[in-house]
């Protein structure tokens, strides 16, 4: 299994980016790679740039630790595992935003792991 992680310290309030990482129906808002994305507290359906459909299912959504996970359950890819964890920690006035994969099989983190970083750094002009 591969392991990815990306970070940024964000110029932002925690609740302001929490309010935007936990809205899972809106992740294609903030996530470059991600064109289009529907969903609700449970469940969450993204199609990517190449037309690549996913199913995901919400495992955590905690505003007390401001914390968001969500699995990839189906779609196109051949996905064995995958739990996606996005962490907001409160430094002061900024955020500290931790984005965490776990994926099998390893040769998807190849692409995962460019696309997540994308997504922290994107964020940054997501919450201005």
């Amino acid at each position: 299994m591969t392991t990815l992680r990306s970070h940024a310290l964000l110029d932002c309030a925690p609740d302001v980016l929490w309010k935007v990482v936990s809205d899972a129906a809106h992740i294609s808002d903030w996530f470059p790679a991600i064109t289009t994305s529907t969903g609700d507290d449970t469940h969450r359906t993204v199609t990517l740039e190449d037309g690549t459909r996913l199913e995901e299912s919400i495992v955590t959504r905690d505003p007390r630790l401001r914390r968001f996970q969500y699995r990839v359950v189906g779609g196109d890819l051949p996905v064995e595992h995958h739990l996606g964890t996005i962490d907001i920690f409160d430094v002061g006035q900024r955020s500290l935003l931790v984005y965490s994969t776990e994926i099998e099989p390893a040769t998807l983190g190849e692409a995962f792991g460019p696309a997540v970083e994308e997504a922290v750094q994107h964020l940054a002009a997501c919450v201005r």
